[in-house]
């Protein structure tokens, strides 16, 4: 069981993976990352993608009925030459994070890293 650089250090092998962050979208802070950040700050990004994450996680719209406290299980954002995926990550106690990972298009495959990003989530441990 990854912890957080561990994690994101196994994100970036994810092919086609340009960089990865922990993103804790209460405060819009990266706890971690790796790799490139599309505008060159990880912290930006971060700051930026919490209003999307928030916005998604708290509408009334994708809220799952038998899971309230996690109603989504991640976002896709599509760009011209990438991929954002957010994935939500489960924790026991009460937060709200995220991983983040900025996936070339060309490079990557969508559906596995969706699926190995969300593993990689399932076994984060926070310390």
């Amino acid at each position: 069981m990854p912890g957080i650089d561990e994690c994101l250090s196994q994100a970036m092998e994810i092919a086609g993976a340009r960089g990865a962050s922990l993103i804790d979208w209460s405060s819009g802070l990266a706890l971690g990352a790796a790799g490139d950040s599309p505008n060159g700050d990880h912290e930006a990004v971060a700051a930026e993608a919490t209003d999307l994450l928030r916005a998604a996680a708290d509408s009334p719209t994708f809220a799952d009925e038998n899971d309230v406290r996690i109603p989504l299980q991640d976002i896709i954002v599509t760009g011209g030459r990438s991929y954002h995926l957010f994935c939500f990550v489960s924790t026991v106690f009460d937060s709200r994070l995220a991983l983040h990972l900025w996936l070339d298009r060309a490079d990557g495959n969508l559906a596995g890293a969706r699926y190995r990003l969300q593993a990689l989530a399932e076994e984060l441990v926070l310390a």
